[in-house]
């Protein structure tokens, strides 16, 4: 059993360039957290599986980054009952409106939260968030954090 609370999926290695703000983020916070680089499309079993079991492997909150037809988000929230937070790739198609299209107009019944084009910081500000609710800790370092960021 992993003691991961987050964790964090993106559809190709190369979105680790922009998912490496969120990864910082959290261990900023000292959020414990697990990455995997699974495509919807290509290795969706792999996904599948990931998305089923993690909560059974302890994480509370998993963020989905994805590009283009980022179907990502979607697919991992029809696995779980765990929020899921997304991250739209900008693309150099559409510039990442089409990843962030993908991921806001999910159907009702599978919701996804859902952050700026390549927002990864703010998907780790949220997955905190969202265990500050369950979590003094975290709630401490939050209050913290926005302190430290109202003082410029």
């Amino acid at each position: 059993m992993s003691n991961a609370l987050v964790g964090i999926i993106m559809g190709s290695k190369n979105d680790m360039e922009v998912v490496q703000a969120c990864a910082d983020q959290l261990e900023e916070f000292n959020v414990p957290y697990e990455m995997l680089v699974a495509s919807a499309h290509r290795n969706p079993d792999k996904v599948h599986d990931w998305a089923s079991n993690a909560q059974e492997r302890g994480m509370r909150v998993l963020i989905a980054a994805a590009g283009k037809s980022a179907h990502l988000a979607g697919v991992v929230a029809a696995f779980t009952t765990l929020p899921v937070i997304s991250i739209p790739i900008k693309t150099s198609d559409l510039g990442g409106l089409d990843s962030l299209l993908s991921m806001v107009q999910m159907p009702a019944g599978v919701p996804v939260a859902c952050v700026a084009i390549n927002g990864s910081k703010n998907a780790a500000i949220l997955a905190t968030q969202i265990l500050g609710t369950s979590n003094e800790e975290y709630s401490k370092t939050l209050k913290d954090f926005k302190e430290k960021m109202a003082q410029g």
